[in-house]
């Protein structure tokens, strides 16, 4: 059995088929774990949702910015941005269950091996000063907010950049927006693990005193696999923990990339989009 971590899909379905024929995925012996974002911006995101909700056991995702985002618009109140494109999937007879589905993903999947370090999922990445195991807790309170009955109500809550700073004793919906925050947004943070949202751009767009969270150390030393950042090409520059940038901006016209996690092997295919 072969597992295997892909980048963003952001709606690019062909792009995904050609890459799983690249890999020669066998759902019946190998493994996908997707880093979230597999909607919106490309132009078949139904088609990449209804993909990847059929793989069942085969694959494992985690929620993305994006996937919350449709969340919201379709159960939230939120509205639809003009680059979105998710009315296929608003307006699809089965839009039910696979929004069930998504809602249901985790925030982080942490898979523990016998005498390795723990290898971790998440969209964005994971704050320096949460241990795993808080870290995993935290994303268990935001997933039972997500799949509990009052979950509309925190989707219509969920957007905004404060708190940025983590503390302890933030309570209520400041500290579940602050948990979706760095799990599905992070890029840049400063010393003391606070967020800067507005640069979106590569290495050099940090402002002053922020750098990217994976040139931090840590206490620990897990596999940390993450998307997000298209702008990073794939390349975690100058980490100072063990990070795997998969984004590689397949729906900005660049590619689709897959890592093997056994043998460390990238695996891509070209992008499809303009």
């Amino acid at each position: 059995m072969t597992t295997y971590a892909i980048g963003d899909l952001h709606g690019c379905h062909d792009e995904f088929v050609a890459l799983l024929e690249q890999l020669d995925f066998d759902s019946s012996r190998d493994h996908l774990w997707l880093v979230g974002d597999l909607v919106n911006r490309g132009p078949s995101s139904l088609a990449c949702l209804r993909e990847v909700m059929a793989l069942g056991e085969s694959a494992t995702t985690v929620l993305g910015n994006h996937d919350l985002h449709l969340l919201a618009v379709a159960r939230g109140g939120g509205r639809e941005n003009r680059k979105d494109t998710l009315s296929a999937i608003l307006a699809a007879q089965d839009r039910e269950c696979l929004l069930d589905w998504l809602q249901s993903r985790p925030l982080l999947v942490r898979r523990r091996s016998e005498g390795l370090d723990d290898t971790v999922m998440t969209h964005a990445g994971l704050l320096p000063q949460w241990s795993l195991d808080q870290a995993a807790e935290l994303a268990g309170e935001a997933e039972s907010r997500l799949s509990g009955e009052t979950a509309g109500a925190f989707l219509e809550r969920m957007y905004g950049n404060t708190p940025a700073c983590w503390r302890d004793d933030l309570d209520g919906i400041d500290r579940l927006r602050m948990i979706i925050n760095v799990f599905t947004r992070m890029r840049f943070i400063d010393a003391g693990g606070c967020l800067e949202f507005a640069a979106k751009e590569g290495l050099d767009s940090a402002p002053g005193g922020f750098a990217p969270w994976f040139q931090f150390p840590r206490d620990d030393d897990p596999w940390l696999l993450f998307g997000h950042w298209a702008a990073l090409q794939g390349e975690a520059s100058a980490r100072r923990v063990r990070a795997e940038a998969l984004d590689t901006g397949c729906v900005w016209g660049s590619r689709l990339t897959a890592l093997d996690l056994e043998s460390g092997r990238r695996i891509s295919v070209p992008s499809r989009q303009r």
